[in-house]
This record gives structure tokens, sequence and C-alpha cells, in this order.
């Protein structure tokens, strides 16, 4: 059984994208799940300056814990313009700044959700990319394109979009202890 930290990149208490990772914890069996809400959790704007002035947060210090807890991450991560959101890659600036390898050895299932016909594609892509500078090892990704389309009450609505979520998830479960 592994300890898996779940979230999404979002603080709106409407997140799409968390809905999404409740759908996929509700799919998990055998494991200890930990979701955060991002929305309970504000993070000041990084700067040097204020990193100088009032130093890490508790809030901070304990995700960062709770991720070095965790074999592995579930993450859907929302898109702003075409990137990860502000909000998101500020939270990212501040572990970075913490421990730089914050992500060292965990395993990660990137996902991404959007009412567009893109899915969130291409902040997933940045976010891809970004994740493994912090030692993450990204296993398997997924993009829920026009959520308010494919997505209701029973979870994903669509087969093949279906599909694929289910064999991203296995592909990341099957890579923990």
């Amino acid at each position: 059984m592994a300890a898996i930290l779940a979230f999404a990149g979002s603080n709106s208490s409407t997140s799409i994208n968390f809905k999404l990772v409740k759908h996929t914890i509700a799919l998990v069996q055998n494991h200890d799940i930990q979701i955060l809400n991002m929305a309970e959790h504000s993070f000041p704007m990084y700067s040097e300056d204020y990193e100088k002035e009032h130093g890490f947060s508790n809030a901070l210090m304990k995700l960062k814990d709770d991720i070095k807890k965790s074999e592995g991450i579930i993450l859907s991560a929302n898109e702003h313009n075409g990137n990860p959101s502000a909000y998101f890659k500020n939270v990212l600036d501040w572990l970075s700044r913490l421990d730089r390898n914050f992500l060292e050895d965990t395993k990660v299932l990137l996902m991404s959700a959007s009412p567009g016909r893109y899915g969130g594609s291409r902040s997933l892509g940045v976010l891809e990319n970004m994740l493994p500078k912090f030692g993450g090892e990204v296993l398997a990704t997924f993009s829920l394109k026009s959520f308010n389309d494919n997505f209701g009450d029973d979870g994903i609505l669509d087969e093949d979009l279906k599909s694929e979520h289910q064999k991203a998830l296995n592909t990341f479960l099957n890579s923990l202890k």
C-alpha cells in the first residue's frame, strides 16, 4: 500500500480539476490517499524580498512534508492562457525555494481538465517538462477536454476518454510499491 497525495493545481472553490482529482481517487483501492483542496491554501506571490523578510510559511513546509511522505502524486493542473495558473506556478516557485528537489523519488500522474477542446493540454505539456526538474517522475498524463460535455455525476462520460483515463491511472498505480 503506497502513500498517495492528490490535489489540483487550482485555488478555485469550483475547480473542475479538483473534481477530476476526486473522481480519480474514487477509482483507487488499497492505497493510503491524502487529498488536499488547494482552495483552502493561499500563498503570497513569491519574491526574494518577501522570502528574506518572512521566510517560509508553515503551510508551505507542511505541503513539502506531505509531498515527501508520498510515493506518488495525483495532480490535475488547470490552464490559464496556455500555461499553468499563476497560483500553481507560484506554489511550485515557493516549493523549489524551500527544497529544489521537493519531488525527488516521487511518481506523478499528471492530468488536466478544461471546458475547451484542448483539455488543458498546453499546461500539461509545460508541467510534464517542468516537474522532472524538481525530481518528479511523470509516469502518465491525461487530458480531459470539453469538461462540461464529457464529465457528469458518474465521472467521465465519453468512453474513449474514460478508457484513456483508466489506462493512465493503471500505469501510475502499477509503478507504486
